[in-house]
């Protein structure tokens, strides 16, 4: 049973990373009816501009955080203006709705994905960066029988705190009240006066702060940082989507902490190295019997 609720905190803390990583691929596609396949891309960046804070000015995590925000927001418009914008020319509701706009868009995110990579690569080379002990989150903590580490809990905090205050922003601000507008309907918060490609601007935003969070904490807390470590949880964030409904933000964030709590629990009975098939498993199950994912209600078919 102690193994059992430690391998449960552990799941929580795992998914709740993919929650946050899962809520940027929600948000950009219910505004835009897209997928950013470069959403990885950003986890990455993120744990590498938190890793060259610390190792340049050693400040506090909190700190730390901060930047990494601000470098998340910064890569997620350019990733706007770059991979998403250009095809934006005609704002008609048939080029809204075009396959062609989809797969167009799919693929210069996907183009562009592979460049961040690369260029990470050539930056940092092919190896694992280490990060400096004093800025790892994996002291251990026991709590009676069990033994979890103060990353688990950094993480669940931070993941909790950001998604309360993505609820307030979506439900209590400008920009989120444009932002559920413009994914409800794009030619009519044009026509009430929504600018909606300010509204697209602060989604990306937004979408990529969270996702660059998620990588410095989970970069922390291994102690390792690389440049291909954002396309497993990119995959599995992916799948939490999919599961999710494609556009529900509460069924992203249950399903992501089931794959998580999954994952996590599945060790107990194969190895660890098939606890990555959990998540292609759901994916599977999700397309046959959830077309239209678990919390899709009638969105389109997935």
């Amino acid at each position: 049973m102690d193994f059992y609720l430690q391998q449960l905190a552990i799941g929580l803390s795992v998914g709740m990373t993919y929650a946050l990583i899962a809520i940027g691929f929600t948000l950009i596609f219910g505004v835009l009816n897209v997928v950013n396949f470069a959403h990885g891309e950003v986890y990455t960046i993120g744990a590498f501009a938190g890793l060259l804070v610390v190792t340049t000015f050693a400040p506090p995590l909190l700190a730390v955080l901060l930047a990494v925000l601000a470098v998340g927001a910064f890569v997620g418009v350019g990733l706007e203006r770059l991979a998403f914008r250009p095809f934006r020319r005609f704002s008609d509701e048939a080029s809204l709705k075009s396959r062609a706009m989809r797969e167009s868009t799919l693929m210069s995110s996907l183009a562009l994905s592979i460049i961040a990579r690369e260029a990470l690569e050539i930056a940092f080379g092919s190896r694992f960066q280490s990060v400096p002990v004093a800025a790892m989150i994996n002291q251990p903590i026991a709590l009676g029988p069990v033994t979890i580490t103060n990353g688990d809990l950094i993480i669940l905090g931070v993941a909790a705190l950001m998604l309360i205050g993505l609820q307030y922003v979506l439900r209590h601000t400008q920009v989120g009240l444009s932002i559920r507008a413009v994914s409800n309907n794009p030619l009519g918060a044009k026509y009430v006066g929504v600018d909606v490609d300010r509204t697209i601007v602060w989604t990306f935003a937004v979408g990529s702060m969270l996702g660059a969070v998620a990588g410095v904490l989970v970069g922390f807390y291994y102690g390792a940082i690389f440049a291909n470590m954002g396309f497993t949880p990119g995959v599995k964030a992916f799948v939490a989507m999919v599961m999710g409904g494609l556009s529900s933000i509460p069924g992203a964030v249950v399903c992501a902490l089931l794959l998580g709590v999954c994952e996590s629990l599945s060790t107990a009975f194969v190895s660890s190295v098939w606890s990555d098939m959990v998540a292609y498993g759901f994916l599977i199950v999700t397309l046959i019997f959830f077309p239209r994912g678990i919390f899709g209600g009638a969105r389109e078919r997935v």
